[in-house]
């Protein structure tokens, strides 16, 4: 798998279409600079199955001592005060307003968590304010929100009939500004709305199949470069049903342990073995894939009927791009199936707004599965799936979202399918051009951080890719 970069460095930098020295995180000419000395030290990648000689650098900050060390400390103090509020809830000095078991029910197997309860009422309840803010505006660069208090120490709120106006949005969705309410694509849902209504009342197998869901199909395996494309009207529900119509009893996973919650439940509802690789670690993934070839299933030792490798573009929490290079590299090297999530990732990442695949300057052809939301840089809701148009037809009859399912609402295709057409430069606006100057000038923020993370941290830590690897790996579901 490995191999020296310098026959091959400037034919993979020329296939991918990518600047020298830059990787999955935005880096500074510094950074480059300095490990440019390390390149020939690095693993290489794959690209479309060849090798791929850019060194991939992860960055992440550094959590002072300071507050770890007061992060932690507050988190005792908690407990302990949560602990000595307990035992005078227990002896009716102090009032619980939680829900808990009943008395006659005290012999019953418990319906609540110990633990997650006492977390609740005890920690999560003092700063229970900071979330779940209603607003009462579009979610855009900045909201209003709906001013409330509480006289219960949060147990309940009240409104108090006032707006808190123009709260700058730092959490939302809404990467590339599309989910407003003025503009091409609020202009286009309303027009669908006032013909179609809201609601369609029916599957798609059945009486809710409209040209709009066809052509906003035929828009997005055009999009993504692939043959076929499906919709869904849920991005949760794209990955935790499709996944169990992928794979079975006798088929093995391999999955990131960072995967989003969505995949693992997609998982685990397949049936299939799960076994956890170490997040973006190929040497990691790859000793899985080994030992799955050699052994084969547990105890019978047959050749396991089909090994999926889940994977993300952009990891949300931790903000890191997956090694899809030598991913897909892996993958044919042991004729894997790969399933990629681009949730976060397709629209805002690539030339053009294709996601990681094109950020790499892959061949979407070379990813089994290209999963995605139209939730983020859409400003919609639902997801899609793509790929070969065996692999749509096939999901179109077994998958649950697709069969049980209620169809995507007709205002929300309108909304998907003029987004991404002003992102394809199909509208004859330059809409998108103002997004593509935003993201730069977001560009230069990050490297500014990134010079100020160097000056101010204790020490800066650049894991290459052959960073120590732990033999560990997690298993579940194992027959």
């Amino acid at each position: 798998m490995t191999e020296s970069a310098g026959n091959k460095n400037e034919d993979c930098h020329a296939a991918n279409g990518v600047k020298p020295g830059r990787n999955g995180m935005v880096k500074s000419h510094h950074h480059h600079h300095q490990y440019q000395k390390q390149q020939e030290k690095v693993y290489n990648a794959a690209c479309n199955g060849e090798l791929y000689s850019r060194p991939y650098i992860e960055s992440f900050e550094e959590t002072p001592m300071l507050v770890a060390v007061l992060t932690y400390m507050g988190y005792g103090i908690l407990t302990i005060f949560g602990y000595l509020r307990d035992f005078m809830r227990e002896w009716k000095i102090e009032k619980c307003h939680i829900a808990r078991e009943r008395e006659e029910q005290k012999d019953f197997v418990p319906l609540y968590q110990d633990f997650e309860n006492f977390y609740t009422r005890n920690l999560y309840m003092r700063i229970r304010d900071s979330w779940n803010r209603p607003i009462c505006s579009v979610p855009g660069a900045t909201f209003d929100l709906v001013e409330r208090s509480s006289n219960d120490y949060n147990w309940t709120f009240e409104y108090t009939g006032r707006v808190v106006k123009d709260v700058i949005n730092l959490g939302s969705y809404n990467y590339l500004g599309f989910a407003e309410n003025t503009g091409a694509c609020a202009t286009a849902a309303g027009e669908v709305t006032v013909k179609f209504g809201v609601g369609v009342a029916s599957t798609r197998q059945e009486m809710g199949n409209l040209d709009r869901h066809e052509e906003l199909e035929k828009l997005a395996a055009s999009f993504l470069g692939v043959e076929s494309a499906m919709a869904f009207g849920m991005g949760f529900a794209t990955n935790s049903m499709n996944i169990p119509a992928l794979a079975g009893k006798g088929c093995l996973i391999l999955s990131d342990e960072l995967n989003h919650a969505s995949l693992v439940l997609g998982a685990r509802l397949s049936g299939s073995t799960i076994r956890v690789f170490k997040h973006n670690n190929m040497q990691s993934l790859e000793k899985l894939l080994r030992d799955a070839i050699v052994h084969g299933q547990p105890r019978t030792h047959r050749p396991w009927k089909k090994i999926l490798i889940l994977v993300e573009g952009i990891y949300s929490m931790e903000g890191s791009i997956i090694r899809l290079p030598e991913v897909i590299a892996l993958k044919k090297k042991y004729k894997a199936y790969l399933y990629l999530d681009e949730a976060h990732s397709i629209g805002a990442l690539g030339p053009s707004g294709r996601g990681v695949v094109e950020y790499f300057g892959l061949d979407p052809k070379d990813v089994d599965v290209l999963m995605g939301t139209f939730t983020k840089s859409f400003g919609a809701a639902g997801g899609y799936i793509g790929g070969r148009k065996d692999l749509i037809d096939y999901l179109r009859s077994h998958s649950h979202s697709a069969i049980y399912a209620t169809s995507m609402s007709l205002p929300v295709v309108e909304q998907i399918i003029t987004s991404m057409k002003c992102i394809m430069g199909l509208d004859g606006t330059t809409i998108v051009m103002e997004h593509v100057d935003c993201f730069q000038a977001l560009d230069v923020i990050s490297q500014v951080g990134d010079l100020l993370q160097l000056k101010y941290s204790r020490r800066k830590v650049l894991p290459s890719l052959d960073r120590p690897f732990d033999e560990t790996t997690y298993e579940e579901n194992e027959e």
